[in-house]
């Protein structure tokens, strides 16, 4: 829990010291967002995208287990 803390504090140290304002363009869309805070929305959305991706796999190899074993008990 400290170190969970402790990262939080230097994240929030992160963005405090990156308030530049940069544009960003996306899709067509146009806006402005502070370089600090962009970093960390693009982490964190990596890390969504991450824990998909392998709750999907795992549902996956769930199933196909589940599969596998119900043909051999047959």
């Amino acid at each position: 829990m400290i170190v969970g803390f402790l990262i939080l504090i230097l994240l929030l140290i992160f963005i405090a010291q990156n308030t530049a304002s940069t544009p960003f363009t996306f899709l067509g869309w146009h806006w402005r967002l502070q370089l600090g805070v962009a970093i960390l929305l693009a982490a964190v959305t990596g890390g969504l995208i991450t824990v998909a991706a392998g709750t999907a796999r795992i549902v996956q190899l769930r199933r196909a287990s589940k599969k596998s074993h119900a043909a051999t008990l047959q």
